[in-house]
């Protein structure tokens, strides 16, 4: 069994135990093969949780979980250097932050501080305590999660920071017929009747393929598109219609990049070997949305982040 064929089957057993965010699972899969981290943001009980922890079962990893509260500290994510009576001297002790699948539960809950740290690790791959630098596992992905509809004792991402992700995903409540299977499913497993485990894919498959969504062509046109929508979130104006009311602040470089990581590892998940401009669209509001600020007039006229992007897909056009 080749890389794509055992990401396509823990594809399939998260969907079996994520019903109805078909979605939700592409994006983290996109993510993980991308070597990414992903934002979600969803209303309580919508299986964000449940997502990444049926992930780290399907893969031989290590999970750790942040639940983020107010009066959490930098230390609590990174670790901290621990005094050893024993010996005499100082000796760090490793943080959640040092795990390969990481869950930042309610991020937004967290001081900035706090973020901060969390976000720091994301970038540099690495921790620093006391002039000491530990690098953090090959295999490390952060899945952060916020509730949007809670404010009070909140701490919003800074929109730098949310620039750091590499997807925004928004997860919606599932649809009648998929809330009965889940019924049906959460009743299985409690009775102990669910169905058989899939075996652990191993990192070394993830590693492979990486380097196989790093072989991936990318054509000119491709890229001229993948530049044209960036530049369309920072020069609204070039274009009629609504967006120049909508968009305040456009994508950065790391938008360019993103989209291009993504496409990449969407157009492998679905057998090419090349980038088309059907992969790109897939992936630009997950990889654009997070990344566009929005005008006071678009915030007070109920438009999302998501419905800028998904209009500027109807604006721009590849050549």
């Amino acid at each position: 069994m080749d890389a794509r064929e055992s990401i396509q089957q823990i594809s399939a057993a998260l969907n079996q135990a994520v019903i109805g965010q078909a979605e939700v699972v592409e994006r983290l899969l996109i993510a993980l093969v991308a070597n990414g981290h992903v934002l979600m943001e969803g209303l309580p009980g919508t299986a964000k949780t449940r997502s990444i922890k049926t992930l780290s079962h399907l893969v031989d990893s290590k999970f750790s979980r942040v639940q983020f509260t107010p009066d959490l500290l930098p230390s609590d994510v990174t670790g901290a250097q621990i005094y050893r009576e024993q010996s005499g001297s100082f000796e760090f002790q490793p943080g959640p932050i040092f795990g390969n699948l990481v869950l930042a539960d309610e991020i937004n809950r967290a001081p900035a501080k706090v973020q901060a740290a969390l976000l720091e690790a994301m970038e540099e791959r690495q921790v620093t305590v006391a002039a000491e630098t530990h690098k953090l596992p090959d295999l490390f992905l952060v899945m952060a999660t916020q509730n949007p509809i809670e404010q009070e004792g909140t701490y919003p991402l800074p929109e730098a920071q949310m620039d750091r992700f590499l997807l925004y995903v928004r997860v919606d409540y599932p649809a009648g017929d998929n809330e009965l299977s889940i019924l049906r499913l959460v009743r299985g497993e409690k009775a102990g009747t669910a169905s058989a485990e899939t075996p652990k894919l191993s990192q070394e498959v993830i590693f492979a393929a990486r380097r196989e969504v790093n072989q991936v062509q990318v054509a000119e046109p491709a890229e001229r598109y993948i530049v044209d929508l960036v530049l369309g979130t920072r020069n609204p104006q070039n274009y009629d219609g609504d967006l120049p009311k909508w968009i305040r602040i456009g994508a950065s470089p790391r938008g360019t990049i993103a989209l291009d990581a993504a496409a990449r590892a969407h157009a492998w998940l679905h057998g090419q070997t090349f980038v088309s401009p059907d992969n790109i669209r897939a992936v630009a509001p997950a990889c654009l949305a997070h990344r566009v600020h929005l005008t006071y007039e678009a915030e007070a006229a109920g438009i999302t982040r998501t419905d800028v992007i998904e209009t500027l897909l109807k604006t721009v056009v590849p050549a």
